[in-house]
């Protein structure tokens, strides 16, 4: 259903009041439309073919791994220490 010149009339100007009024929020408006515009696309299989993992995915999973390490080394300097004392 198209729109009448009306109803594009105030909508134009409502437009263009918000970019007066609030720019950020403007700006925020069109971020906020280019990722879903980016998604719609991925979904769409217009996306690149190799997927990423987010930053932070990797951040977590690199903390992971600092941990598992940092708790082996502390089991195996105890399980070294309980058998130098044992004899």
């Amino acid at each position: 259903m198209a729109w009448s010149q009306d109803e594009e009339r105030l909508l134009a100007q409502i437009e263009r009041h918000l970019v007066d009024d609030d720019p950020r929020l403007v700006a925020r408006l069109e971020s906020f439309n280019e990722r879903v515009r980016r998604n719609e696309a991925k979904a769409a299989g217009q996306g690149p073919l190799s997927r990423r993992p987010r930053r932070s995915t990797v951040i977590i999973l690199i903390s992971w791994v600092l941990i598992a390490t940092l708790v082996a080394a502390l089991l195996v300097m105890v399980l070294q220490h309980g058998s130098v004392t044992s004899f």
